[in-house]
């Protein structure tokens, strides 16, 4: 009996299908299969796909250029720096970088040996030379 004098029906029993139950399929258990299936596999499936996302959107293409490798052949190591001119002493390298500096001409200095280099970018050696040229002359 229940609270109110009546008969509570038993918890273990079974009751009544209705027709709409019998549709859905609620009681023969084909949604609790399913529910397991998608409890089991449903995480796993998310990170397979998450994994594959991020790859795509994050991985490093094969058309991609790598990064550059130096020259081991190259006997100067430079790169791109072309050299304009060379002076015995530092303090001469920095007269000349600071007249490339004042017509606007980007440079630096590298020391070989005893020797000190000016180093300029391809673009800018005639201008350079030009610079250069008209202080020896002055």
């Amino acid at each position: 009996m229940d609270r109110t004098g009546g008969y509570a029906p038993d918890r273990g029993a079974r009751t009544a299908v209705t027709p709409a139950e019998a549709e859905d399929g609620a009681e023969d258990g084909a949604v609790d299969q399913a529910t397991r299936f998608y409890v089991l596999f449903g995480p796993l499936v998310l990170i397979v796909l998450l994994v594959l996302l991020l790859r795509w959107t994050f991985g490093t293409g094969r058309n991609q250029p790598g990064p550059r490798i130096p020259d081991p052949d190259d006997p100067t190591g430079d790169g791109l720096l072309e050299e304009v001119s060379r002076v015995p002493t530092e303090p001469a390298a920095a007269v000349l970088r600071g007249r490339l500096r004042e017509a606007g001409i980007r440079a630096t200095v590298s020391r070989d040996g005893p020797a000190y280099r000016l180093l300029v970018f391809p673009s800018d050696v005639p201008n350079a030379r030009v610079v250069l040229s008209r202080g020896a002359l002055e």
